[in-house]
């Protein structure tokens, strides 16, 4: 029985592929991860596809794969790395033989993305990851005294934010904008925030709870 008639292969194929492909843009793996990454999903394609079709859709999976890589590099917005996703679903999608078989690829490429997160905990982070979500600490060691006086001044004041915090976006104090990083939660704009943390440069903020609690009596 040939394995690549079995209409879950592709789940397993395309879900090894975005696994290690995703895991060499979080962590240095020195290629081999991406290595790992193009052999999968490179098999894939060209398993179910002739080969003008199996470059076009090659080539579309590598653009979501792009879009996202520029997303978090750049932008960081998320709206690149949504289009980026949608670019992969649909190349895996479309190259499947049936209906079941491209459901099948589509949850291998959405659980292959989302298990590469456990990269993290085991490997080396990448640099341009640190940097995103400024984790480099400026602290007064480092010779930043200048402006640790305005921001530490900053801790405990109220403000809202201008953007979406996912988790880093851009807040309002005391008319002054500045650019924050949330504790671990999205923030949408607009939403009141407090200054919970300021180490150097990195402002640390959290949503104010708006709430008011009834007393029962």
């Amino acid at each position: 029985m040939d394995i690549f008639s079995l209409e879950w292969i592709g789940f397993v194929i395309t879900g090894f592929g975005t696994l290690f492909l995703i895991g060499e843009i979080l962590v240095n793996m020195r290629g081999f991860f991406g290595l790992m990454g193009i052999a999968f999903i490179t098999m894939y394609f060209a398993v179910y596809l002739e080969t003008s079709s199996f470059i076009i859709m090659l080539i579309v999976y590598f653009i979501g794969l792009l879009l996202i890589i520029i997303d978090g590099k750049l932008v960081n917005d998320g709206t690149l790395a949504t289009l980026g996703l949608a670019c992969m679903l649909i190349a895996v999608a479309i190259t499947a033989p049936n209906l079941n078989a491209g459901l099948y690829a589509v949850i291998g490429v959405l659980v292959g993305g989302g298990s590469s997160l456990f990269f993290l905990k085991v490997f080396k982070r990448r640099d341009m990851w640190s940097k995103i979500t400024l984790v480099d600490k400026l602290t007064s060691e480092k010779g930043y005294n200048s402006m640790n006086s305005e921001y530490e001044n900053l801790l405990g004041e109220e403000g809202e934010a201008l953007s979406n915090l996912r988790p880093v976006g851009t807040i309002q104090v005391h008319n002054k904008y500045y650019s924050a990083i949330s504790n671990g939660q999205w923030i949408p704009e607009k939403t009141k925030i407090k200054v919970v943390q300021v180490d150097g440069t990195r402002i640390l903020v959290e949503k104010v709870n708006t709430k008011v609690e009834k007393n029962t009596p």
